[in-house]
Formats: C-alpha cells, structure tokens, sequence
C-alpha cells in the first residue's frame, strides 16, 4: 500500500494493462510534502503514508492531499508524468506491462 514517486526526468513511464484491472492514484509534485516520503536516500521515492489505512495522528496533511484516480482496464494505458506519486492496486487477477523511455 505504498506511494513511490516517478523521479528520473529523462524518462517517462507508462502503464499497459493486458488482463484485469488496477485501481490507480496520482498524485503531482505539489503534494510531497503532505505525502510523507521516507528522509533515508535509499527510499526518499518511498511514502510513510499506507494509502488504504493511513494514520491521521502521525500524518495529518495526507488526508488533505489533493490525487486523480482512475482504473484501468484491459488495453488502456496510463502515462505517469515525472516527479508524480503513483499508487497501484489490483482490483482482480492482473498483469501489466511498465515501460520506461525516453
């Protein structure tokens, strides 16, 4: 149930869905700061927050961070834009193809 941030500015990642579907959150550069990410280099791209039980007395702000949503289905893809937090979730049996270019 994690955020992880797409940071690498000469690339940009997108996300094929084959089979099933994925429930996904977006969140822009602007709303770091009420994500929580970790303060080690090892998973600075790596949010405190558990999206789907978050803990409002240690991290108040996260509820007031704004997000798009959507689900993606079977031959829809999503282009994640550089320097957002995405969140992902199999809503049922999935696969999916992540690609990085430039």
């Amino acid at each position: 149930n994690c955020l992880y941030l797409c940071e690498k500015i000469e690339t940009t990642p997108s996300l094929w869905q084959v089979v099933g579907q994925k429930y996904i959150r977006l969140y822009s550069p602007e709303q770091t700061a009420k994500l929580h990410p970790h303060s080690t280099q090892l998973l600075h791209n790596t949010s405190q927050v558990d999206v789907e039980n978050p803990d409002l007395v240690n991290f108040p702000e996260f509820q007031l961070a704004d997000f798009q949503e959507c689900t993606l289905r079977p031959g829809d893809v999503l282009f994640i834009p550089v320097k957002y937090w995405h969140y992902v979730r199999s809503l049922d049996i999935s696969f999916s193809v992540s690609f990085w270019w430039s």
